[in-house]
């Protein structure tokens, strides 16, 4: 992806961040850019400091990259389950970092072992329970394959730490282009 396509990725997000945390409606966006205006999945993560403020996201998309990225910008600072008891405030917007994460598309793997630690997403579905960690939280909390599967498992899909093992859930892999504004 083009310097140019990250910031204006960037320049989206921080615009709906902003006008989300101050009431004011969502920032209409229209690009021509073949890069913004593809069909791919994207999480925004907002954080103050080392502290998680907001991360939602979709794994597909029906609607062009940079319409997602204003949608989930938004929802990241105002929908986050988490955060509905703390919701970002105005005096903390110059303090948030936000980091896009543009996802590839989701494939299934028959052994989740063969993940690669830092380079994959996982996505683990089984019935009607689901979770999904991007590749960077692998990174960030130094957990070991089987770490990643069983928290994603127990503390984001509210399965059995151990139902990855079991043949009928689905564990899938993704990859993520990371845009962050600390490059």
């Amino acid at each position: 992806m083009k310097e140019t396509t990250r910031q204006r990725l960037l320049e989206i997000a921080r615009c709906s961040v902003t006008a989300a945390v101050n009431g004011a409606p969502l920032p209409k966006v229209e690009e021509s850019d073949p890069e913004l205006t593809g069909k791919q999945g994207c999480f925004v993560t907002l954080k103050n400091g080392e502290h998680l403020r907001g991360c939602l996201g979709n794994f597909v998309s029906r609607i062009p990259l940079c319409r997602l990225v204003n949608e989930m910008a938004r929802a990241s600072a105002t929908e986050d389950p988490r955060f509905f008891s703390s919701p970002i405030t105005p005096q903390e917007l110059p303090q948030l970092a936000i980091e896009i994460s543009v996802l590839s598309t989701l494939e299934r793997i028959a052994n989740p072992l063969d993940l690669e630690l830092g380079v994959h997403g996982i996505y683990i579905r089984r019935g009607g329970a689901a979770g999904c960690f991007l590749p960077q939280v692998a990174t960030e909390t130094g957990w070991s394959k089987e770490e990643f599967l069983r928290s994603c498992c127990s503390h984001k899909a509210g399965l059995a730490p151990d139902a990855w093992k079991q043949p009928d859930t689905e564990v899938y892999v993704f990859t993520a282009d990371i845009i962050n504004e600390k490059e």
